[in-house]
């Protein structure tokens, strides 16, 4: 008895003493340890996404491809930006929502789309952020390989502007004006210019749209070639 009585009586002096001589001396807490372990565990979220605060900044030129690495984050869900690869069926799995086609929308554009589900079932207001964290370097050297083809719209229709030329599809120049949101008021349906570069100089074609419209004139539906420049001229009005 008198053995362990000693032995308590030297703890109780040499923790003291050790204490005294290491000034950074702690008895380890084991609570607090397991947090730190935890915190580095989950990291910090690398994302863009992580850094938005509002739909208004989000990007709506670059179109998302399978392969790229993007962000997403709901910002009323108070959650990290969730960070995924798209797959090569171009769809990412959207918190709450589920599996969304990704490919070939912008940010913007998925962002809204999730923001529309969202709001259905889940919340009555959606604010969601999204950013490409990484492209696939590959799908975009690909991209820049590929000679795009154009055409420019002039003129009376409803959207001026630069057009793609499908590498797999003929367009005629009615449905040119089609994709042009169609004609304007006072429109001159029936004297439509193409004006074409070939090896001697620039061409102009005219074709009368309105009868191939009205009228079923398939023949005269001229196809558009690449750098055509279709001008549609204002009606002329004589009183």
């Amino acid at each position: 008895m008198k053995k362990l009585s000693l032995s308590f009586l030297l703890l109780a002096i040499v923790l003291p003493s050790l204490k005294a001589q290491d000034p950074g001396f702690r008895i380890p807490d084991q609570s607090r340890s397991s947090r730190q372990a935890n915190t580095a565990a989950a990291g910090p979220v690398n994302a863009g996404a992580a850094v938005l605060s509002s739909m208004d900044v989000l990007d709506n030129n670059q179109a998302i491809a399978s392969g790229d690495t993007i962000s997403i984050r709901i910002l009323e869900d108070r959650r990290d930006a969730l960070q995924q690869v798209v797959a090569v069926t171009g769809e990412v799995q959207a918190p709450y929502v589920g599996l969304v086609t990704a490919k070939g929308k912008t940010c913007r554009d998925l962002a809204f789309a999730i923001k529309k589900e969202l709001e259905k079932n889940f919340f009555q207001h959606a604010t969601v952020v999204i950013a490409i964290d990484k492209m696939n370097l590959e799908d975009a050297t690909k991209m820049r390989e590929v000679d795009l083809e154009f055409y420019v719209m002039f003129g009376i229709v409803a959207k001026q502007g630069k057009y793609d030329l499908p590498a797999n599809e003929d367009i005629s120049i009615s449905q040119a004006i089609l994709r042009a949101g169609g004609f304007a008021q006072f429109a001159n349906k029936e004297r439509v210019k193409i004006i074409r570069k070939t090896p001697n100089g620039n061409k102009t074609i005219l074709v009368n749209v309105d009868g191939i419209m009205r009228q079923g004139d398939l023949e005269r539906d001229v196809f558009i070639r690449k750098d055509d420049v279709i001008i549609v001229e204002e009606k002329t009005v004589n009183f």
